[in-house]
């Protein structure tokens, strides 16, 4: 096993002096150690790595832009990102971005890591052989021009070159741990390797020429559809399951696609499947303990609220000034925590699939009216201008009320709250056929564009320009509620003119009225 130079990035000293403890006791020899993105690029211009592997919360330059520009020097390096549970989208986005090779969530064994280094850096020798490769036949087909009555020869000579890049390559395809499968753009398998066929559970004849959608399925797309868009030098990265017949079991997979022919009129794409089996068991466990933890909770918490109004509402005789502000502070911030802790459960039954949508049919206008009338108070404490401006009257949609309520509630306090006194809020609906349409505009300070894909991600707090006290999960558990109903929700905004928070509910309409 080839032992390279290994460059390893992260702001916190005691990481990088443990790992270069496990270095050591591993003999990887040749790591080099920096605290700052910055100076790991100084000496990257100057030294080729083997293998790369950066922390992705960083003060001066995150994991996800520190590989890019490791990216633009060496592209064929591997590259590893360290990332926290609530950093997966980024990690995902860095494999879609900057072609990472692995990203491995804290904390992590060390065994494990141990393994992915020595796989990456591997990988790092093998797409150096295969570029050197690749730069040779690109030299013999100028030499075939140039000397074309030693065509014979020279083609022998690169041929048997070219016989023992196939021939790695090939070991790399049968012996592969993750499975390997080569499709067309009809969806139709054309070859897959052993590791594949033991995921799917038949043998390669059962399997090619087979649709991929026989195999790989989800709740929200099928592949075969999304691989028209995949462009050269692209990668996808989805999640599916896989039905397994014999195991009678569904294996939940990670798909990486690439397009590998720059052919226009037939196209043809790679995928690299990776079983998640033991992954999502731990996160079922990590979430599982979590909403244990909330769920024990919440009866202190309402005991405690409930003790503390006791004594607000006087039961036990006057309270002083003094005592009375030290008790409501106590009680608003255990009504907080209470909070917090529901809002950490709504987002478990929703992440687990364990909450169940009750749709009744209702009147959209009663229900935006009401959650109007509750927010006016605060809206006009901070003397803006709130309004609800619609034609629908008698509108009736088919949702579920209370969890349709509480996405409105969140858009529109959010709204208010992030509107400057003296400002304008204002909620709007319609509906196109059978489709409702929901929208609340402020004309507050706006959101930048860079800002606005992460807004509706589990703890996403505000901006990078400006931080929130909230929880993160009100914009999340929004989105959740609105995709269970087959919805979308989606944000437009601009700098120092305002926002607009929207949702689309398709086929719901069930009876239209309009004011006249």
């Amino acid at each position: 096993m080839k032992k390279g130079k290994i460059v390893v990035v992260d702001d916190e000293k005691m990481f990088t002096s443990a790992l270069s403890v496990l270095f050591r006791v591993e003999e990887f020899n040749d790591g080099h150690f920096f605290n700052s993105p910055t100076e790991a690029l100084e000496f990257l211009k100057e030294n080729k790595p083997d293998l790369v592997i950066s922390d992705f919360m960083m003060p001066d330059m995150n994991g996800l832009e520190f590989l890019t520009e490791v990216n633009k020097l060496y592209p064929d390096v591997s590259k590893i990102l360290l990332t926290g549970y609530a950093d997966k989208e980024n990690a995902i986005r860095a494999i879609n971005e900057v072609g990472l090779y692995r990203y491995i969530e804290k904390p992590w064994k060390d065994n494990d890591l141990i393994i992915d280094i020595k796989n990456g850096i591997e990988r790092s020798y093998l797409m150096s052989q295969l570029r050197q490769k690749i730069d040779e036949l690109e030299v013999a087909k100028k030499e075939l021009e140039k000397y074309s009555h030693h065509l014979e020869e020279l083609v022998e000579e690169r041929t048997a070159d070219l016989k023992q890049s196939n021939a790695k390559l090939e070991g790399l395809f049968n012996y592969c741990a993750d499975g390997i499968l080569i499709i067309n753009e009809d969806g139709l398998i054309e070859q897959v390797n052993p590791a594949c066929e033991n995921m799917i559970g038949h043998i390669n004849t059962k399997i090619v020429n087979s649709s991929i959608d026989d195999f790989l399925f989800s709740k929200k797309t099928f592949i075969s559809k999304e691989l028209h868009n995949l462009e050269e030098n692209d990668l996808m990265l989805r999640e599916f399951c896989i039905r397994n017949p014999f195991a009678n079991s569904e294996i939940p997979v990670e798909v990486s696609f690439a397009r590998i022919n720059p052919d226009e009129e037939y196209k043809r794409f790679v995928g690299v499947i990776r079983d998640v089996t033991e992954q999502k068991k731990a996160d079922r466990l990590r979430d599982d303990f979590i909403a244990t933890l909330t769920h024990d909770l919440r009866t202190p918490l309402l005991a405690a609220i409930q003790t503390l109004k006791f004594f607000l509402d006087g039961a036990l005789g006057e309270l002083t000034e003094q005592q009375k502000l030290l008790l409501s502070t106590m009680y608003k911030s255990n009504e907080d925590l209470l909070g917090l802790v529901n809002a950490l459960l709504e987002v478990y039954k929703y992440d687990a699939d364990k909450l169940v949508l009750t749709k009744t049919t209702f009147n959209i206008y009663d229900l935006v009216q009401q959650v109007y009338d509750e927010l006016l108070p605060l809206a006009k404490s901070k003397n803006i201008d709130f309004t609800l401006e619609t034609e629908l009257k008698d509108t009736e949609i088919l949702a579920d009320r209370s969890e349709l309520r509480r996405v409105i509630c969140n858009l529109c306090g959010n709204a208010i709250n992030y509107t400057q006194d003296s400002g304008k809020v204002t909620i709007m609906m319609k509906t196109d056929d059978d489709d409702f349409i929901f929208t609340v505009a402020d004309n507050g300070s706006g959101i930048p564009q860079e800002d606005i894909p992460n807004m509706f991600q589990r703890f996403s707090q505000g901006t990078t320009k400006k931080r929130s006290t909230g929880t993160g999960l009100g914009l999340y558990l929004s989105r959740q509620i609105i995709e269970s109903h087959g919805g979308k929700i989606w944000l437009e905004s601009v700098l120092n003119k305002g926002s607009e928070f929207s949702f689309l509910l398709t086929d719901v309409v069930k009876h239209k009225s309009l004011v006249k």
